[in-house]
C-alpha cells in the first residue's frame, strides 16, 4: 500500500479543501473569525485526520477512530456550507457542486470504516 496521499478519498477531500479556501476569499471580512475560519477548519481536518489514522492503520482502534474524526468532520464542513449558501456568500451552482463533492467523500468514508481491514498493515509472523 502507498501513502494516504494516494487514497482517493484523501485527494477529493483536498481538492474540496482548496476549493472553499478559494471560495471563501471573498466571504465577507466580518466573518474572518467565524464562517470562513471554520469551514476552512473542517474541511482541512478530513485530510488531517485520514494522514493520522493511515499513519497507525497497525492499530485497527486507532484507524477506525481517525477515519470516523475524518466523517465527522466533513460532515461539519457540510453544515458550513448551508450556511454559506443560506448567507448568500456562494450561489446554488456552487453550492450543488461542493456538497456532492462533500456527500462523495463521506461515502468513501463510510466505506473505510465498514471495511477497514482493507487498510490495516498486515502483520508478518517470524
Amino acid at each position: 500500500m502507498g501513502s494516504f496521499r494516494d487514497l482517493i478519498v484523501y485527494k477529493k477531500a483536498f481538492d474540496l479543501a482548496m476549493a472553499i479556501f478559494h471560495i471563501t476569499k471573498k466571504f465577507p471580512a466580518d466573518e474572518k473569525y467565524g464562517l470562513i475560519s471554520q469551514i476552512r477548519r473542517s474541511s482541512r481536518s478530513v485530510c488531517s485526520n485520514l494522514a493520522e489514522g493511515y499513519r497507525k492503520r497497525q492499530y485497527p482502534a486507532h484507524f477506525t477512530a481517525k477515519v470516523s474524526d475524518a466523517d465527522m468532520e466533513n460532515t461539519e464542513t457540510s453544515i458550513w456550507l448551508d450556511f454559506a449558501l443560506a448567507c448568500e456568500y456562494i450561489d446554488e451552482e456552487v453550492f450543488a457542486s461542493l456538497k456532492n463533492i462533500n456527500i462523495e467523500i463521506g461515502k468513501l468514508l463510510n466505506q473505510m470504516i465498514q471495511n477497514p481491514e482493507k487498510y490495516y498493515i498486515k502483520k508478518t509472523v517470524s
